[in-house]
This record gives C-alpha cells, structure tokens and sequence, in this order.
C-alpha cells in the first residue's frame, strides 16, 4: 500500500578547647617548641617532593586538552567526514548526519516541504549554542558547505553546493523529483575566532507529498555501468577497521579513462547505511593509484551500505552507485 504523505545551612556548634593552666613534668617549653619546627620542616620538604612527583607525572601523562582533539582540516588527504567526533584514521568512525544538532551547532532549514518535481529554493542556517547564524567556514575541498540530498530509500542522490549571504543564510536550487521522505545532509567545517576548526555532519528531512513508492535497495555488486562508463572497486570493507577500496573507471572503448579533478580530488565517495541513512563522506589519495582512486575506508557498523562515487571526464561530473553489505 503507498504511504501518504502529508505536509543557607545552619553552621557547626563549636566547643572552647579547655584551657590547661598547668604544664605537667617534661620537657621544657623551648625544647618542645624546637621539636615541633624541625618536625614541621621535614614534613614540609617530604610533602613537597612527593607533590612535585605527582605533578610531573600527571604533566607528561594526563589527557590532551580540548584544543588538540581532531578535526578535520581543510586539505586533501584522505579522510572520513562522519560525526563531528570523528576519529583518526585507522580507528572506528562513527556515522554522522543522523542529528539535527551536534557539536553546539543546529542545522536550521527555513522550508522543509517541496512539491514533487518543480524546480525550488532550499534556503538553511547554520547556528551556534546561543541561537546566532554561523558565518565562518573553511574552504574544503574548494567549497564552504557540501550538500548531499538523498531519499530514505537511498535514491535521488545528490551533491549540491549552495552559497552563503551576508547574513549566514545559504541557499541553493533543490528539485526533489519524486514524492516521499529526503534527508539533507549539511557537511561543513565552521572556524572558531581562535582559529580552531570543526568538521561537522548535520541532517535533516525534507518532504515531497504524494503517492510515496519505495524502491528496493539494489543487491550487492563491485561494478555497475554509468553513462557509458564501467566503475568496478576492489576491497573488503569491515566494519570498525580501515582498509583501502580503490575505484576503476574504463571508458566505452576499453582502457582506462581520462579522469579529472573534481573539486581538489579525482572521487569522492559518500556511503549511506540504510535504514537510519548514518552518513560518511570520504576523500581518496591525492595522486591515483595506478591509474585508480583510492580511498581509506571506515565502516562505523555492520549493515547494508549505498556507496555513491562522483568522478570527472571530459568536464563532465558522473555519479556511480553500489550496495555494500559488511556482517
């Protein structure tokens, strides 16, 4: 059946310490009194040497402060754009996209609803923990703001880059072709007034009213046919480990073909899981890799992934699309 869719405390008691008028036989006065110094200054020395030790134990062993956690910067090495605390390369990556706010910044979209097919306007914010629009952002792989709009059953793909006004507002032009449920993933690295910089993943829903069909999700395979293009990968993703997946792309006559770079890098790849769409954005190797794209690969999870792979021939941007399953 086609879904439907519709737009003070009380202070301590305190005793008088008796007074003792009488000092009983013993030792005299000074020679107590010097006891009591000499004692006090070798356990003044003995404590010092011992919080010294500490001191510097815990300098050269305690925790990196805030300011040395990663992020991702604006180059062109290979990396996962997940979560905004995604880890280095070769650790787990954990998907992104799957809020509207992290990291004290909200993905705010001025219209969500769009009619089916005509051309409109995706207008958003991006806004900081005190309400405020965003205006600084890195350049990454030569644009602000990466825009990748998909529908939840992994069609429709998208990559889009929209433009920002004075005032922190972006916009671009959206046509959603088919009714149902999009998501709108925002991928953008904002820059602190330290200079610091944060990579961020934010998402949100769009919606196309109408008879929503779903499709299914097309079965594995490692090599599908674009535009008169053949696009095979070879590589065994698994989940929490990062391994290479290297992208081949022959023209219609045979041979490989004549790719160009596209915005900084030869591919990108973005890979989806389905169900709760968890998003990864990946860049390759600066340089190819006997004449292939390479990419390092983390999966954050066992499912069933679309991978989306954008490549350049002849000033012309393709998009090839594969379902990967990891257990």
């Amino acid at each position: 059946m086609p879904e439907q869719l519709s737009a003070v405390p009380v202070p301590d008691q305190v005793s008088a310490a008796p007074v003792i008028d009488e000092v009983p036989a013993g030792p005299d006065r000074s020679t107590l009194r010097l006891a009591l110094v000499v004692g006090g200054l070798v356990l003044a020395v003995l404590l010092g040497f011992g919080l010294g030790r500490l001191n510097a134990t815990g300098a050269a062993t305690g925790s990196p402060s805030l300011a040395a956690e990663h992020t991702d910067p604006p180059g062109v090495a290979p990396h996962n754009h997940g979560s905004a605390t995604a880890a280095d390369q070769g650790a787990a990556t954990e998907a992104g996209g799957l809020a509207v706010s992290s990291a004290g910044l909200t993905l705010a979209p001025l219209g969500t609803e769009f009619a089916p097919g005509r051309a409109g306007q995706l207008r958003f914010q991006v806004r900081d923990a005190q309400r405020r629009p965003v205006t600084r952002f890195a350049i990454v792989h030569d644009k602000p703001m990466h825009l990748i709009v998909v529908r939840r059953d992994l069609t429709g793909y998208q990559h889009l880059h929209p433009t920002m006004a004075a005032d922190g507002t972006w916009s671009v032009p959206l046509t959603l072709p088919q009714p149902g449920v999009w998501r709108a993933y925002a991928d953008f690295t904002v820059v602190a007034d330290d200079g610091a910089q944060t990579a961020v993943t934010l998402g949100t829903d769009l919606v196309a009213p109408g008879d929503y069909r779903p499709r299914p999700v097309p079965g594995p395979a490692t090599s599908t046919t674009v535009d008169g293009f053949t696009v095979s990968f070879q590589g065994t993703p698994q989940a929490g480990t990062t391994v290479p997946l290297t992208f081949r792309v022959d023209g219609a006559g045979g041979g490989a073909a004549a790719l160009q770079r596209y915005l900084g890098a030869y591919g990108h790849l973005v890979a989806l899981r389905e169900g709760d769409l968890g998003y990864l954005h990946v860049h390759p190797e600066t340089e190819l890799v006997d004449g292939q794209i390479k990419f390092w690969l983390t999966i954050p999870g066992p499912g069933r992934y679309r991978l989306y792979l954008d490549f350049q021939v002849n000033d012309k941007v393709q998009t090839a699309e594969f379902t990967l399953t990891t257990p």
